[in-house]
């Protein structure tokens, strides 16, 4: 039998002396984490979605232009092209701005809260939530990883 057979292997366990309420925190404390993490990725979804519409913008300016719409090819290039998203900033200084100011820190902080409070074992809430659904002997319900094979 492996670790991981029988209950949750010891980087899930909960260390000795910490108690019901800062397992719980330290769950929700990952929790917001996490949705920092989606947030970010919006971010960079936005920051690709923006970039991939100014470079088809460019086409559009180009192909007026071939159409004889010089015109409105200026009017589009002069007034959107290449223009900033917020003033000041193309997404790529968003997302550093908010990499350096928010997700950093946000991250760092739980890495610390972690380390202090749990010895560092990651989702504590959810693998002791894990074990108290787990239905021994069903599918699908195991106590840890698979054993690998030998």
């Amino acid at each position: 039998m492996n670790e991981y057979q029988g209950g949750p292997d010891q980087r899930h366990r909960r260390p000795e002396g910490v108690d019901d309420l800062t397992v719980e925190a330290l769950g929700s404390l990952s929790k917001a984490l996490e949705t920092t993490e989606r947030a970010r990725g919006h971010l960079y979804s936005f920051h690709q979605l923006t970039g991939g519409a100014d470079l088809e913008l460019e086409r559009a300016v180009r192909l007026l232009r071939e159409a004889g719409h010089a015109g409105w090819a200026a009017k589009a290039e002069a007034e959107i092209l290449g223009r900033d998203v917020i003033p000041g900033h193309w997404t790529f200084q968003i997302i550093e701005a908010y990499n350096d100011t928010y997700y950093r820190p946000f991250r760092e902080l739980e890495r610390s809260v972690v380390n202090a409070l749990a010895q560092g074992r990651d989702h504590l809430y959810e693998a002791e939530m894990r074990e108290a659904r787990r239905a021994l002997g069903r599918p699908g319900r195991t106590a840890g990883r698979p054993a690998a094979d030998g």
